[in-house]
């Protein structure tokens, strides 16, 4: 079978997370081919891979969404859209009426018309213009025409350059979250007839939201816009799929609300092999505790009250040392005001590996911490837990379930901690390091829970058996839903 797997900023750019889970997929399932559609931020990324590819992946499409600059349209054309065309851009931008809902078929056929020779041809014609006039005048009335202009520009050109993209040939189309991803699965579900697999991770209209919502770039007034925007597009991801899976009970919760059939969506949580990780190399008995984070540096990683918490613990436990084990090239920025800070607060022991083998440090570690702003189901803390170690997380998508189970009679895992509340993840922190007697506890429930619910294997099953259902024509509520 070939399995057309598509990527929204992760693989095979970025290492970690979202990018980790597809790499092992394809190189756990050798008898499907894979073809990855890869959409990256920034054209400069292209051919940058960050794995070496299994042999299974046969073929790498790279787009990217800045790909847009490039483009230039002839100015004042008119391409007379019908009344229902026009309502469908309109309900994309917020300003379709009571109905709201995107005709996203109409979407696709209108955008990928013989029409245009390009997307700028439409974004600079007389209906386009026509459009932005009515949403000004209905919905913004006090908006520069011009700063509406640019800014809706700036928002769906990426789309629809997307949108008017070649679609790999596949036997099923698999996207790994809504957003950009959701609709080229929807399009390929819409153009070929082929069935569409939706998995997310994290809830893409959400963590878009919280960045909107904190954004310096997008003015006040525009917010409202950008966040509806963004949930137009899960939407449609959500009401073409065929099938839907998530990782945790919160997450399915959450899609339901946002208008994704209940019976489309499947719980398979992350996995890992649990016999990767025994028998790490440990550390000296000297005395020292050895803190650890298996985090890319990126702002959403909330790297800063991490460092912030480690300041507080140094005070209280000064044989404490601080590894941040990942990447830091993504965000070079966000890594030097990192680093900033470590001198602000005047920090000692603290080490920024970069990207090393995780295997290599786990077993040193006397504990874990994460202190995401955002996460769907982390594959650090899997991976810590499958190393027998105690975590220390922000509550934000699993970490709390992974950390103390849903009644399963295991104990604790670890302690969780409120967002950007430094002082409390200082303060379980400090407590661990103090009780060498409850970490050595908390590590061997780790290893019970993540051993008995979350075996990389059972994924990779699960996994087959719904490739092969889709694939196969059997129908896909014969293989139940949690």
């Amino acid at each position: 079978m070939r399995i057309c797997m598509i990527a929204e900023g992760s693989y095979p750019y970025i290492t970690g997370g979202v990018s980790s889970w597809i790499h092992n997929m394809a190189k756990q399932m050798p008898e499907h081919e894979f073809i990855i559609f890869a959409i990256g931020a920034h054209t400069k990324q292209k051919g940058k891979f960050k794995y070496e590819l299994p042999p299974n992946i046969i073929e790498v499409k790279e787009t990217f969404l800045d790909a847009y600059l490039n483009e230039e349209g002839k100015w004042g054309k008119r391409f007379k859209l019908t009344p229902e065309q026009q309502k469908g851009i309109l309900s994309l931008l917020g300003g379709g009426g009571d109905s709201g809902g995107v005709n996203w078929p109409d979407l696709f056929n209108l955008l990928r018309s013989k029409k245009f020779r390009n997307v700028a041809d439409f974004l600079t014609s007389k209906d386009f213009f026509d459009l932005l006039e009515e949403l000004c005048h209905t919905r913004y009335p006090l908006v520069p025409f011009t700063e509406m202009f640019w800014t809706v520009r700036s928002m769906i050109l990426p789309l629809f350059l997307v949108i008017r993209q070649d679609l790999p040939q596949a036997d099923i189309y698999h996207s790994v979250s809504t957003g950009y991803a959701g609709i080229v699965a929807a399009l390929a579900r819409h153009v070929t007839g082929k069935p569409m697999l939706l998995t997310e991770h994290g809830i893409y209209s959400r963590e878009r939201e919280e960045e909107i919502i904190k954004a310096d770039w997008v003015k006040g007034y525009f917010k409202d816009m950008w966040i509806q925007y963004f949930y137009h597009l899960s939407a449609g991801a959500y009401a073409s799929a065929d099938a839907v899976t998530t990782l945790f009970h919160r997450n399915k919760e959450i899609q339901i609300e946002l208008g994704c059939e209940a019976d489309k969506v499947e719980i398979i949580p992350n996995g890992v092999y649990t016999e990767d990780y025994l028998n790490l190399p440990a550390a000296p008995d000297d005395g020292t505790i050895r803190i650890g984070a298996i985090v890319r540096v990126v702002p959403i990683k909330d790297i800063k009250t991490m460092l912030q918490s480690f300041a507080l613990i140094k005070a209280e436990v000064p044989e404490a040392v601080f590894y941040v084990m990942g990447p830091y090239e993504e965000d070079e920025e966000y890594y030097a005001e990192c680093l900033q800070l470590v001198s602000a607060l005047e920090l000692r022991d603290v080490e920024f590996t970069g990207s090393v083998n995780i295997k290599n440090y786990l077993g040193k570690m006397d504990l874990l911490m994460l202190t995401s702003i955002s996460e769907g189901q982390p594959l650090a803390i899997l991976e810590g837990m499958a190393a027998s170690k105690p975590f220390v997380a922000t509550n934000v998508g699993s970490c709390k379930e992974l950390l103390e189970g849903l009644d399963d009679g295991i104990g604790k895992a670890g302690a969780v901690a409120p967002v950007m509340h430094y002082e409390a993840i200082a303060r379980e922190t400090i407590g661990l390091c103090r009780d060498e007697k409850l970490r050595r506890e908390m590590g061997r429930h780790a290893f019970q829970r993540v051993e008995r619910h979350y075996r990389q294997a059972d994924v990779i099953t699960r996994y087959r058996k719904l490739y092969a259902a889709l694939g196969g024509g059997e129908p896909w509520r014969a293989l139940g839903s949690n």
